[in-house]
């Protein structure tokens, strides 16, 4: 199978995982949320924060050195292997004992049983991760999918039954204690290979040399994704952190349906294409585009019909969240188009450029909390907002850098999923105030403003500009034509 072939199956893979996923855990979150209170996922999300930053020195960057290699060997396998498995077992060890460290920094006492209950988390996700890198690298989605889809299909079993039985805050620990303990039996089930009892100090430094930067980036990743968690907690407590941590669910949701799903298959398909810039700046050009297609109309919806999406979903306990998920969203519609940037600086071997760039990042984001929090969790959403616009243009840059694109050419991408997605959100806004004047039934004002979103988005497509439209039909085709490969 040619490479396009397998960077196309491995997409359609991929979005059966996202979208199946999102599915199954969309419906878990829904069934959570109206059973517990949002102290209760405040509670849980600090936990979180905690494990996130001492994540960030399991995997080391090995996982990514692993796919992106050009040349691998056994020794590489064994050597990321048994490294991990070490740095699982420490930091196992390391946040069982510092959980009541952590629980007295939040003064939160049950913090400490939470965070050692969650502590078994590394040494258990340390064990899938060679195994993982392995199926992305020989594009083997199908897999991979089959691991998440169990995974959260019986966690989420888990965590409802515990949380109808009125277990509280256990049923969110247990439940992500079983998802990864299912996701990693899977995992191996899929994979043949096997560790064998060797450690190259030489494999070892070439994993390093390149895992460094990423080391690095994930440590400055954690406070640009979880400062934020950190700091609400912190300062404005479990509950406001609840509704900001459904609001960015909400928004995260979008990111993996939308953007995420061929994000699995972005780093070996632009790594197979680093040596040829032309066919790269072309995969780049269609990715950014295709991306936009889908993403824009979603977000630019989602800021329309939040009101309606929270309430109906999560319940009225919410509502707190609505404004918070209509600012966020404006996030994600530049998320969704810088989101390659980072793929295509792996690609290219420059992992360090990324490392700056987050460097950046972290230091507004900063910048902003300090400035933001003291009109509470709206300005900081806001702050958060401003911090992605500000750092895009730049990512961007380095990316021109690499691969030489015309930004003639890569921003005209953007024109037509812009201009359509306005004049949806117009129609939008119109029919919703129409609806609201003879009826308070959100689900009839949701599923009817959506329904008409589609259509007159799909519709101002193929009037405006039909050659974006036939070829979304080429790559719909070459998808089917595709599907039944083995």
């Amino acid at each position: 199978m040619d490479i396009q072939k397998k960077v196309v199956k491995g997409v359609l893979w991929s979005v059966i995982e996202s979208w199946g996923s999102q599915a199954i855990s969309l419906i878990v979150f829904f069934l959570l949320a109206r059973l517990l209170s949002p102290e209760a996922f405040g509670l849980v999300s600090m936990a979180n924060v905690f494990l996130a930053f001492m994540n960030v020195f399991l995997d080391q960057g090995f996982a990514q050195a692993l796919i992106q290699c050009k040349k691998l060997e056994p020794e590489h396998l064994d050597t990321a292997f048994w490294t991990n498995l070490v740095i699982g077992i420490v930091l196992t060890s390391s946040a069982f004992v510092s959980a009541d460290f952590v629980a007295n920094g939040f003064n939160q006492p049950l913090l400490t049983p939470i965070i050692r209950c969650f502590s078994p988390l590394f040494l258990i996700t340390s064990l899938g991760h060679v195994q993982r890198a392995i199926l992305e690298r020989s594009f083997d989605f199908k897999a991979i999918a089959n691991r998440s889809l169990l995974g959260l299909l019986i966690s989420g079993g888990v965590g409802v039954t515990m949380a109808f039985s009125g277990f509280g805050v256990w049923s969110l620990v247990c439940q992500q204690l079983t998802n990864e303990l299912v996701g990693t039996f899977v995992l191996w089930q899929a994979s043949s290979w096997r560790p064998g009892l060797k450690f190259s100090r030489n494999h070892f430094n070439q994993l390093f040399h390149f895992g460094i930067s990423l080391l690095c980036l994930n440590f400055i990743g954690f406070f640009n994704k979880r400062g934020n968690d950190f700091l609400i907690g912190y300062f404005l407590g479990p509950s406001t952190l609840g509704f900001y941590v459904l609001a960015y669910r909400v928004l995260d949701v979008m990111m993996q349906l939308l953007v995420r799903t061929t994000g699995q298959v972005a780093l070996p398909a632009f790594s197979r294409l680093q040596e040829d810039l032309e066919k790269f700046r072309n995969t780049f050009y269609t990715s950014t585009q295709l991306t936009s297609l889908i993403a824009f109309p979603v977000f630019f919806g989602l800021a329309s019909l939040a009101p309606e999406v929270i309430v109906i979903l999560f319940g009225g306990q919410w509502q707190p969240s609505i404004p918070i998920v209509q600012i966020l969203a404006f996030a994600g519609i530049v998320q969704s188009v810088s989101f390659f940037k980072g793929h295509i600086l792996m690609a290219m071997g420059k992992p360090s450029w990324r490392l700056w760039q987050a460097l950046l990042s972290i230091v507004l984001n900063l910048i902003g909390f300090a400035v933001a929090f003291q009109w509470g969790v709206i300005a900081i959403s806001i702050a958060y907002v401003t911090r992605r616009y500000i750092v895009f243009p730049i990512g961007q840059w380095a990316i021109q850098l690499l691969i030489h694109f015309s930004w003639r050419t890569y921003l005209r991408q953007f024109i037509t999923p812009i201009v359509c997605s306005i004049v949806m959100v117009f129609f939008i806004f119109t029919l919703k105030g129409l609806l609201t004047n003879i009826t308070e039934s959100k689900l009839l004002i949701l599923s009817t403003c959506t329904l008409f979103g589609l259509m007159t988005y799909g519709t101002t497509i193929r009037l405006c500009a039909p050659e974006v439209f036939q070829k979304i039909t080429d790559i719909a085709r070459i998808a089917v034509s595709t599907g039944g490969c083995r």
